[in-house]
């Protein structure tokens, strides 16, 4: 049924973004399907979060052009959901994080609930729906802000970056999360520079190195037998300049 999803394929032509004139994102060309969880890998620096921001609609690129299953990225964007590195919550309960989303979408009052106890379900903070949001732990605002993400149930989830910072235990809860909304229809996008985690959940890669976009594969391809210099030496642990 990949040729069902509403936004893929996801088509980048000759995309790019500057900054006063300084490339941040270099002629990237690339096409992603509807199947599995695609990984935009790189070191820090490399152009990853610019790359998801582009998709998302949150920057305006330079040159190029980006085609979401037919549609502009301002016309997609209403099927998409982003959780950034860094999750922002409300100084509401962990439920009211998700009402006032569903408030502002115009959801009707009676169908709110349902939508929240599910979302908190699947994000395992059903038990801490009446808990202050700002009082949880450093992932469980992270799975809080991706049951934010996904309770309108959004055809893509983009995800920059979600375990930053956190202990293995909380990695590990986020990443079953990740695993249950992909498991539940929506396609995942996500960055990281941690090649374990990229080995964990990726079924394609696209590896970024400079804002230019030097291998795209299945990730057992990619990791196996890595065709670009560069991405070889990344996953040999080597600094890349």
């Amino acid at each position: 049924m990949a040729d069902e999803h509403p936004l893929l394929p996801l088509v980048a032509d000759g995309l790019q973004f500057a900054i006063d004139g300084r490339p941040i994102i270099r002629d990237v060309s690339f096409t992603i399907g509807s199947s599995g969880r695609t990984v935009i890998l790189g070191p820090n620096g490399a152009g990853k979060s610019v790359m998801l921001r582009l998709l998302h609609g949150l920057l305006q690129p330079s040159g190029g052009e980006l085609r979401w299953g037919g549609l502009t990225v301002a016309q997609a964007r209403e099927q998409q959901a982003m959780a950034q590195q860094h999750p922002v919550l409300l100084r509401r309960t962990v439920a009211g994080n998700l009402l006032h989303v569903l408030h502002v979408k115009g959801v009707p009052r009676g169908e709110r609930q349902a939508l929240v106890d599910a979302a908190l379900q699947q994000a395992g903070l059903a038990e801490l729906d009446a808990r202050a949001a700002r009082t949880l732990s450093g992932g469980q605002k992270q799975r809080l802000a991706i049951a934010r993400a996904c309770v309108l149930r959004p055809a893509v989830l983009l995800l920059d970056e979600p375990t930053t910072n956190l202990d293995p235990a909380a990695v590990r809860g986020v990443e079953e999360l990740i695993g249950a909304v992909a498991a539940a229809g929506t396609k995942i996008l996500m960055t990281t520079h941690d090649i374990a985690q990229a080995k964990r959940l990726a079924a394609d890669v696209l590896f970024i190195n400079q804002g230019r976009l030097l291998e795209h594969a299945p990730a057992a391809e990619f990791f196996a037998s890595p065709k670009d210099l560069a991405a070889a030496r990344f996953l040999d642990g080597e600094l890349l300049g």
